[in-house]
């Protein structure tokens, strides 16, 4: 297939997938009822995270990994090294995520793509007939996220995003403690994160490495010249492509705050920051701050990635305060304290990786039950990240319907609320 083929031509071809989705839901079936049979795997993207992913899948149990794709051949023989040293049968190699979807022994693809990818990827494979997890953020704009909750219920496919925490034991706990009333009736929460990056320095016009297909990496996004700082990693700080650090890793403590306030959409988003530090083509801020009104409570998250110093201790963390005291997180531990900022309880539970995520994802493809980050609550946290971003990029504060999270009377924040696609791309349910 030329890299270059639309949405739309690659929708056609796929209607020969009828009688593969027949066959799909047949072999879910018999995995329901034969544990031992092995959830078949591809995985897509694989420079850094997908790497990690496919060979903890590999590991883990339950899985075969029968493809790793990406569109860089440069980076994909990483990805086959690590799963051939996990698993008896080296997995194919392929540059375009299509061929996987077409493949009808596939069960289910992990997404370790560039996050301008996660949402229109996940989309066309429950379209597929595949199950999905996908990396975070869930998406690149709010309009992705609504679209991906529903192509995975019209196609009744587990769709669990990489917010792994959601599935630590450690944390899993500290959250049944704030259930349990320990700290009293839990009225505000915050989150943090901080990081050294090197800048990026100033990009120049250049000739597309051999190697890496840069239409097909693009994809979905409209076609941009290829710049030398953007591949692999800077993309992050392109609003063209990345979502800031807010959606790169923002999104672990936003989740567990929104988790443990138990509140779904704020009714007014605020924010403020700037590029203070970095003096190159990043367009994203390196100190951003967002304050979520959800009415009766209330949630703050802080980024800096010039600056290693955080809060209570802890570059990354998530706290939690009650009217009876508090309790804060962070990588690998919890803490309580009373009214009088006494510490009265410790659990050092060890950060417990990725793993346990894994291991729900495939269970909940034999199953067929909702998995620990479901794509609905997927959703609800990145948009907190989106939210976050475009109060930011407007320069305003945003006022919410706090029944559905949209924008309301703004039009220029919501009209951030989708992006513009490549001709025949534009994702649809």
């Amino acid at each position: 297939m030329n890299p270059a083929t639309s949405r739309r031509t690659f929708l056609q071809d796929s209607a020969l997938l009828t009688g593969a989705l027949a066959l799909s839901a047949s072999r879910a079936a018999r995995a329901a009822d034969s544990p031992q049979e092995a959830v078949v795997l591809g995985v897509i993207g694989t420079n850094g995270r997908g790497t990690a992913l496919a060979s903890s899948f590999a590991a883990v149990g339950g899985a075969r990994i029968a493809y790793v794709c990406d569109v860089d051949e440069r980076v994909i023989d990483k990805a086959v090294s690590a799963v051939g040293a996990k698993q008896s049968q080296a997995p194919a190699r392929v540059t375009d995520l299509r061929r996987i979807f077409d493949d009808k022994t596939v069960d289910a693809v992990v997404i370790a793509t560039p996050d301008h990818w996660h949402g229109p990827a996940t989309i066309l494979a429950c379209a597929a007939g595949k199950h999905v997890y996908v990396e975070k953020p869930a998406c690149h704009n709010p309009r992705e996220g609504e679209l991906m909750i529903e192509a995975a219920r019209k196609h009744k496919r587990v769709v669990q995003l990489g917010t792994q925490r959601r599935s630590m034991h450690g944390t899993i706990e500290a959250i049944e403690r704030l259930r349990a009333g320990e700290i009293g009736q839990v009225l505000y929460s915050r989150g943090w994160y901080n990081a050294v990056r090197e800048p990026i320095g100033f990009g120049k016009p250049a000739a597309v490495p051999q190697g890496l297909d840069f239409a097909l990496w693009q994809g979905p996004a409209p076609d941009r010249e290829y710049r030398d700082n953007l591949v692999h990693y800077n993309w992050h700080w392109f609003w063209h492509w990345g979502t800031g650090e807010l959606g790169n890793n923002g999104i672990h403590s936003l989740d567990i705050c929104r988790w443990g306030l138990d509140v779904d959409y704020p009714r007014r988003v605020s924010a403020n920051g700037g590029k203070y530090y970095f003096k190159d083509d990043q367009e994203t801020p390196d100190t951003h701050t967002v304050s979520y009104d959800f009415g009766d409570k209330g949630l703050t998250w802080e980024g800096r990635n010039w600056q290693h110093r955080g809060i209570e201790g802890s570059t990354f963390g998530i706290a939690f305060y009650g009217d009876k005291g508090a309790l804060v997180l962070d990588g690998s531990s919890y803490k309580i304290y009373d009214k009088g900022d006494k510490l009265v309880a410790s659990q050092a539970k060890g950060f417990s990786g990725h793993d346990p995520h894994l291991s729900n994802f495939l269970a909940c493809v034999r199953s067929g039950a909702r998995p620990n980050a479901d794509i609905e609550d997927g959703h609800k946290s990145t948009l907190l990240c989106h939210l976050g971003n475009i109060a930011y990029r407007t320069g305003t504060t945003l006022d919410l319907d706090p029944a559905s999270g949209r924008i309301q009377n703004n039009p220029a924040a919501a009209a951030l609320w989708n992006r513009e696609y490549r001709p025949n791309w534009e994702p649809k349910v």
